[in-house]
């Protein structure tokens, strides 16, 4: 199986709580990794707004409204079987502003700076 690469979008079934939705990876391509887990965040049509999601342009791959977010309170590790084909891939100015929320949700960035800064 090839490894995910960052900004790619699957389909995962997150099991009876979490039903099938789309996951954006958010992890490195690493097939060196000593175990296959890629790092994602959940896509979502209900927007409730707050620092923790992450405006996404409309896709193709997510149904519903037409406005999306990433939520980066969702984020979690997934076992590369369970991503088993790639239905989109987001470009890196949207990967970016991803990944800057994230940070910014653990501290790993100036607390000062919100990603809607």
């Amino acid at each position: 199986m090839a490894t995910p690469k960052p900004g790619e979008v699957y389909w995962v079934d997150l099991g009876f709580a979490g039903k099938v939705r789309p996951l954006v990876v958010l992890s490195r391509e690493d097939p060196e990794a000593s175990r296959a887990l890629a790092v994602c965040v959940p896509l979502t049509t209900e927007i409730r707004g707050g620092n923790y999601e992450v405006p996404v342009p409309r896709v193709r791959w997510m149904p519903g409204a037409a406005e999306g977010v990433a939520n980066v309170q969702g984020i979690q590790a997934i076992e590369h079987h369970r991503l088993k084909r790639a239905v989109g891939r987001f470009e890196s100015p949207v990967l970016q502003s991803i990944k800057q929320a994230v940070a910014w949700m653990l501290e790993l960035e100036d607390p000062a700076r919100s990603p809607s800064a």
